[in-house]
């Protein structure tokens, strides 16, 4: 069979670069020979044309609103999975046998707990400080805690370093909001599944017993579902170009909760919120519709529409659904907010204009709305998601480190700067 092939001319020159096809998705060019064959870059801002890496453990579809972990539609997943199962899809490859899934929930639940220096290392942060701050210095941190699962090179070591960080990134999110809040850290519960044993470090107290609601645990557990992975994202990218330089996986996810801290990015739910506190009453909302559809007027509609899908958000439609159980189970009638927030919903599903351009409410508007029922302060939203997307970044670090053919990253550059100039001593300047 003749190898498919892509013509580059250029003036009186023509290369001739392979096409490569993957099991889903658009072909690709190769174009690694390009620089090397033609003296020539290929100039792609944001990387929007750009295959940085070959992979099989996410493919999404924008157009056709298609999410697949391994195969498996995100819908399936999180309608009869949990998060933990979801782990272990992402990590391995297939989803776990019966012995396997008992195996690793038990590897995960007995790894809950830091070490117990980790906590006199919070309270050299400010009182004040913001949790995805602290996210970022606790993760980076834990290489300094846990020498024996470093060393990159050492397939056992790399398993140790993923189990850990999916197991205590609940610990270690919790512990950064009760430091926030000013209450005492409650340790990790064995008998409790990985989602109700967070809700019950974010929100028990020495004082008296909390019951976790089976409902609301559910709701956190699919929240962490839909969060795992999302393909080549910035903050997954971000993990991706650090662990090519042979950095520890620690620092590689600590570099991803960075990235992730960008409202463009995991803000995106917390800018929703924020959106609807500024709308403040369903009354107003007309006002701010005709202000999202004025080209000439700077304000968005946050939590609408989405950069890679061109249809409604599959994992969208579950949140809604969970949105709705949990605002129910709680009795959540008079408040403004989320009165603005359903209004506002049912506006976008129905309005032209929203159809029209496929403005759809997309995860991020409605995990933001559940999340706050669910007690979480705004700040605490991007710290979930990081919670979530653990698992993501640590199976795609993975995927790279054992990849034979993956190399430092190195973007070029299309330089535009002053030519070369000789230095003029600062008295003749």
């Amino acid at each position: 069979m003749t190898e498919k092939t892509a013509k580059l001319t250029i003036g009186d020159e023509s290369w001739d670069f392979p096409v490569k096809a993957g099991t889903l998705g658009p072909e690709v060019v190769d174009i690694g020979a390009l620089y090397k064959n033609t003296d020539r870059f290929t100039f792609d801002p944001g990387y929007t044309s750009t295959a940085s890496c070959e992979s099989d453990i996410t493919f999404i579809d924008g157009d056709k609103g298609v999410l697949l972990h391994r195969g498996y539609p995100i819908e399936q997943l999180a309608e009869h999975g949990d998060f933990i199962e979801t782990c272990y899809l992402l990590l391995y490859g297939e989803l776990p046998t019966k012995e396997q899934n008992e195996d690793f929930h038990s590897r995960i639940t007995y790894h809950t707990m830091v070490h117990e220096q980790m906590n006199r290392f919070f309270t050299g942060f400010r009182r004040d400080a913001h949790p995805m701050a602290i996210m970022c210095g606790v993760v980076g941190a834990l290489s300094a805690f846990y020498h024996d699962s470093t060393d990159i090179s050492d397939p056992h070591q790399r398993m140790v370093a993923s189990l850990r960080m999916i197991a205590k990134m609940p610990t270690i999110a919790a512990m950064a909001y009760k430091y926030h809040i000013g209450q005492p850290f409650v340790y990790p519960r064995n008998e409790l599944d990985y989602a109700s044993n967070f809700l019950h470090m974010c929100f028990s107290v020495p004082c008296e017993e909390y019951k976790v609601n089976p409902v609301l645990a559910r709701a956190m557990d699919r929240i962490f579902i839909l969060h795992a992975d999302h393909e080549q994202n910035a903050s997954t990218s971000t993990v991706r170009l650090a662990g090519s330089s042979g950095a520890n996986p620690f620092a590689c996810i600590a570099a991803g909760i960075a990235c992730l801290w960008g409202p463009a990015h995991g803000g995106a739910n917390e800018a929703a919120l924020n959106m609807l506190a500024e709308i403040g009453t369903a009354d107003r909302i007309p006002e701010f519709i005709d202000r999202a559809k004025d080209k000439d007027d700077p304000f968005r509609l946050m939590g609408f529409g989405h950069r890679v899908y061109k249809n409604y958000d599959p994992r969208a439609k579950i949140m809604q659904k969970t949105t709705h159980e949990v605002l129910s189970e709680l009795g959540i009638k008079d408040d403004p907010m989320l009165e603005v927030a359903m209004e506002l919903e049912k506006i976008a599903l129905t309005d032209e204009y929203f159809i029209e351009k496929k403005l759809y409410p997309n995860i991020d508007f409605y995990s933001g709305i559940t999340l706050k029922a669910l007690g979480f302060p705004t700040n605490m939203f991007t710290v979930l998601f990081a919670l979530a997307r653990t698992v993501g970044w640590i199976a795609q670090w993975k995927e790279m480190i054992e990849d034979p053919k993956q190399k430092i990253g190195r973007p070029r550059q299309l330089y535009t700067g002053a030519t070369q100039r000789d230095y003029i001593a600062v008295e003749d300047r």
